[in-house]
């Protein structure tokens, strides 16, 4: 049974779902909730994997606000919970902030860096699996100009953007690429509508392949893709399923793994930075029934060769959070 704790105070309408002793794992979903369809639901997958497999039971708090971050950790850790898993690199910060004060408990954070001894920090090549749906994107184009909606308008996003931009040069190096970001805070995550009016403006510039990084946001880039006759590019989780025939391909990211491993393994997960990107099999692209008719043996068979070549070290993808900087320009 599910019990729900209202937790008063300076977090005042955040809740902790738990089941179980208080030594089982715990993760703290970011903004946006754990049924995204994308990021957050990767990490709730991963979770729920493990406690399908192993019967086990672990806590949960979905974000309302910025505000809750240190409170929700605080509040886990003092709880017992080990180890403790959070979902986006938002929660850098508090973490750096908390960790120290509970060195008896692991914590988890993806997408972000923390220097602790208490901290594993799982970090993804998303520049490498970007590249990768960049090329299957020029190939399906029929007008040479294809297309970004990023969330939040930070450096990690435009990892995703320029290497996407980088494998649709690689396949044709005239191609157009649009990018636009939704937002400069947290609220880009969850603007379906946002997203789906930048995918039309995109879509007036030319656009017939659009890739969303967007959270869910990008729900409504997807949606927008389908009502208008365009192909999108999901991301994170597989969602080919959301739009059968519509969504090309959609760039896995696999959250839902380490969140698992850090699970299986325990508090005593091995801390320290760890990064997954094609070699590891931490990003992909996703093929199933959904996408069958649109992805090509050719295309396939580029796309395998791309791959083999990246982690060979043959093409170099080049990462945007190492300078700032993109070799392909994007509009």
């Amino acid at each position: 049974m599910t019990m729900m704790k209202t937790l008063m105070g300076a977090a005042a309408g955040l809740a902790v779902s738990a089941t179980g002793a208080l030594a089982d794992p715990a993760i703290i979903f970011d903004l946006g909730g754990k049924f995204d369809r994308s990021f957050n639901e990767a990490a709730y997958n991963g979770a729920q994997l493990w406690a399908d497999e192993t019967g086990g039971s672990y806590r949960e708090i979905e974000l309302q606000s910025d505000a809750q971050r240190e409170q929700a950790m605080r509040r886990m850790a003092e709880a017992g919970a080990n180890p403790i898993v959070m979902a986006g690199f938002s929660q850098a910060t508090p973490l750096s902030v908390v960790a120290p004060d509970y060195p008896d408990t692991t914590f988890v954070i993806i997408d972000g860096v923390v220097d602790a001894p208490n901290v594993r920090s799982v970090v993804f090549s998303e520049h490498e699996g970007s590249y990768l749906v960049g090329m299957l994107a020029a190939m399906a184009s029929e007008t040479g100009t294809v297309s970004f909606v990023g969330g939040q308008d930070i450096p990690l996003i435009s990892r995703f953007a320029c290497g996407y931009a980088q494998g649709a040069a690689a396949v044709n190096p005239d191609i157009t690429v649009i990018s636009n970001m939704t937002g400069t805070t947290g609220a880009a995550w969850n603007d379906p509508v946002r997203g789906g009016e930048l995918t039309r403006g995109q879509i007036a510039q030319g656009s017939d392949v659009v890739f969303a990084a967007a959270g869910g946001t990008g729900l409504g880039v997807l949606q927008v893709a389908a009502d208008e006759g365009i192909l999108s590019i999901g991301v994170d989780s597989n969602q080919n399923y959301l739009h059968p025939g519509s969504v090309l391909t959609s760039m896995l990211k696999r959250v839902d793994v380490a969140v698992h491993d850090a699970f299986t393994t325990g508090p005593e997960v091995e801390t320290g930075v760890h990064v997954f990107g094609l070699a590891e099999e931490g990003v992909g692209f996703a093929l199933d029934e959904f996408n069958a008719e649109l992805i090509t043996e050719d295309m396939i068979a580029a796309v395998n060769t791309a791959r083999a070549a990246i982690i060979a070290g043959e093409i170099s993808v080049h990462n945007f959070t190492e300078d700032g900087t993109c070799p392909v320009q994007l509009q």
